[in-house]
């Protein structure tokens, strides 16, 4: 009697994936799309890290049905002769059966076991209809099997943080309850001058338009319970550059 289904090819063909894992019910992305080859479970992308030293395969979904990618499932069996598929530029194929009932068949490639058509030169339409015919014809599926001692999800793979770390990023942000002024006790005078003029915002008392060689010039006068007359950048740089009377030269030398 020869090999029957290895452990994991069983569970990838079994299990239910797309299904909300009953560990993170609560949390958001909670659906098992990762087999995991050694405990021959499925996942989900919060279950990664206590499964990140085993062998772990992404599911992905076509037409309402689980595929994994080509270059994944070489690396663990024989995959010659079985249709492939392409998502998003990479190749995918079918895991399980998808019979197909026909009452007439045309020229053309049908799959060994559910009698789907298929393009030249592929005779399974998945893996599944693959195993199934191996078994059937050779009884033994071991010299399909391939040896894969390590096998990780694809880099761009979405791994969510844990609970705590987003608990620690956003205990950084802290709401108080004081007000802004008794934070800045501790300063000096003169620090908490500047970073009130520079932070607090004044309400606007009189709007000014100014006219100066034609051109207007708009600034604006706000006014301050304990800073009063206080301009705007506007009316410093005006008065600033206003001229007063006859212009003073340097004396020549």
């Amino acid at each position: 009697m020869g090999i029957q289904k290895p452990a994991w090819l069983e569970a990838m063909c079994t299990e239910k994936f797309f299904a909300p894992c009953p560990i993170h019910e609560s949390a958001k992305k909670n659906e098992k799309n990762i087999c995991c080859l050694d405990c021959c479970i499925s996942i989900c992308p919060h279950c990664v890290m206590a499964h990140r030293f085993h062998r772990l395969v992404q599911i992905r979904r076509y037409v309402y049905h689980d595929v994994v990618r080509l270059e994944d499932l070489e690396k663990l069996i024989d995959c010659s002769n079985v249709q492939a598929y392409t998502i998003n530029s990479a190749k995918v194929i079918f895991i399980k059966k998808r019979p197909q009932n026909r009452q007439f068949k045309g020229s053309g490639n049908y799959c060994t076991s559910c009698d789907r058509s298929l393009q030249e030169p592929f005779l399974h339409c998945s893996l599944g209809c693959k195993v199934d015919f191996v078994l059937k014809q050779y009884k033994d599926i071991s010299p399909f099997l391939r040896r894969c001692t390590t096998l990780q999800l694809s880099p761009d793979f979405f791994i969510p943080q844990d609970m705590a770390d987003d608990d620690t990023a956003h205990s950084t942000i802290v709401d108080s309850d004081e007000p802004w002024g008794s934070s800045m006790s501790d300063s000096s005078g003169s620090e908490n001058m500047m970073m009130m003029m520079s932070t607090t915002t004044f309400p606007c008392t009189e709007f000014v338009r100014k006219k100066r060689s034609g051109l207007y010039v708009c600034g604006r006068t706000v006014v301050n319970s304990n800073y009063k007359n206080l301009s705007s950048d506007e009316d410093m740089a005006t008065s600033m550059s206003r001229r007063k009377g006859i212009p003073h030269r340097s004396p020549l030398c």
